[in-house]
């Protein structure tokens, strides 16, 4: 995956996380804060998918919906 399509999909799921009800705020904040230091550090994907999964199986959901959960 292109650095600009990985940055892209991290956009998209850090969008989607602030705007979702599925998540308390605690949860929110904490896959934001997640979802930035991957996009700093812009590491692996599939281990940024792992931990958020970590945080809240409706993420499972988030990522079919955004289409990445290949």
């Amino acid at each position: 995956m292109s650095a600009h399509k990985h940055k892209e999909h991290l956009e998209k799921i850090k969008d989607a996380v602030s705007k979702t009800e599925e998540l308390n705020e605690n949860q929110k904040s904490d896959s934001v804060k997640r979802i930035e230091e991957w996009y700093e550090e812009d590491k692996a994907f599939g281990l940024l998918k792992e931990e958020l999964l970590e945080i809240s199986e409706y993420f499972e959901v988030l990522f079919a919906e955004l289409g990445l959960s290949k």
